[in-house]
């Protein structure tokens, strides 16, 4: 619990000292009103020009925005996920006419209806317009408003490509028809349900109804979370839902773990090369990030490559790492083993030799490379 609430207070202190919060106002024809919104942009934006970034919508935004934002903040600072734009839509009491629903149907109604094309039709292209985004979107709500972002659901293709559902309150039949839909989207979908031991019983009843319906579906497209924390109330839980949410849905994102390294990594029987590239085929096909491979992920996967003596993978990695870090000694030092591997004592020589005035990384450093190059010359008389 303690660390907890450490964790807690050192999000708080990193949003509050690092973030600036912008206020906007949107007049909207859809809604016939100003809609007042709140926006966190990503801490290096204004210096990272050419950098594109995914967009967490948060409803409920006059209490959610904060927790969202700060928890956003704190998980891009330490690469856990991807820097963010966070948009807080700030709605009050309005958010049980935003997101009313017909009580024949079940489907937003006249007011609902207004509010629905007003964050797809409005809200999201002025965001798209304003600011540098990726066209990933990821939605937010509490109770009744989350009920609400899984409408967006029924588009197709469905405006949200994740679904944060915190203690949602669902209208009737909305449960079968997100199992429904959920079966049958083609694309990648991230969803996420949130309720606590000691929720609202109907709430906790209806998220675990359908939670046992969702775990059945066998879709190669559906990433579905679930959890149920130990004595988390309907409010509660929110602080502990939101991170666990960015956290799952972002885990292809994170930096390559030593549980990865050694559960995964140190198994293969396919080229670990060919591991590295996808995972970073994936983050760019799901959240439109085209970064270099972190050094971290270098090190990881050419560690694991001469661990497991997959020589190859140890040179189309190297060959990778010095393209994208070429006044590092990373690349050169591992296409030196490479070429020591394969037999080519001589030009591994000369590759540590050439690197003697680059930068050093990790356990990597000039007198290393050069060290090698002296008992190679000394092995082989060069």
């Amino acid at each position: 619990m303690k660390k907890y609430v450490l964790l807690v207070l050192i999000i708080l202190f990193n949003y509050t000292s690092q973030s600036q919060v912008i206020y906007e106002e949107i007049n909207s024809k859809k809604i016939g009103a100003t809609q007042r919104i709140k926006i966190q942009l990503p801490r290096n934006y204004e210096t990272n020009k050419d950098k594109r970034y995914p967009i967490v919508l948060v409803l409920d935004g006059d209490y959610l925005f904060e927790p969202v934002a700060g928890n956003v903040d704190y998980y891009s600072y330490w690469e856990d996920m991807p820097e963010s734009i966070v948009v807080g839509i700030i709605q009050g009491e309005n958010r049980y006419l935003d997101c009313s629903y017909d009580n024949i149907n079940y489907l937003p109604d006249e007011d609902g209806s207004k509010f629905f094309e007003f964050i797809g039709l409005e809200l999201i292209p002025h965001i798209d317009k304003e600011y540098r985004t990726a066209k990933f979107i990821i939605g937010v709500g509490h109770d009744f408003t989350a009920n609400f972002i899984n409408y967006y659901l029924f588009k197709s293709p469905p405006l949200l490509n994740g679904y944060i559902n915190l203690s949602p309150d669902f209208a009737p039949m909305m449960e079968q028809r997100i199992a429904d839909r959920l079966a049958a989207i083609p694309g990648r979908i991230f969803y996420y349900v949130a309720t606590g031991t000691d929720d609202i019983k109907g709430l906790r009843e209806s998220a675990e109804s359908l939670n046992n319906q969702l775990k059945e579906i066998k879709s190669p497209t559906l990433n579905y979370y679930f959890d149920n924390f130990e004595g988390a109330t309907h409010y509660t839980l929110v602080g502990r839902g939101i991170p666990h949410a960015l956290e799952k849905i972002f885990s292809v994102y994170r930096p390559i773990s030593k549980q990865e390294f050694n559960d995964v990594l140190l198994k293969m029987e396919t080229p670990i090369s060919e591991y590295l590239l996808d995972k970073y085929k994936v983050i760019e096909e799901l959240f439109g990030i085209t970064n270099n491979i972190r050094v971290n992920d270098f090190l990881a996967t050419l560690a694991a490559s001469e661990k497991t003596k997959q020589w190859e993978s140890v040179r189309d990695i190297a060959a990778l790492a010095q393209k994208q870090y070429p006044k590092s000694v990373l690349g050169d030092y591992y296409m030196g083993r490479y070429y020591e591997e394969s037999g080519n004592a001589r030009k591994a020589m000369r590759i540590y030799q050439s690197a003697f005035d680059k930068e050093e990384v990790d356990f990597i450093t000039v007198d290393v490379m050069l060290d090698r190059a002296a008992k190679i010359k000394n092995d082989f008389g060069y």
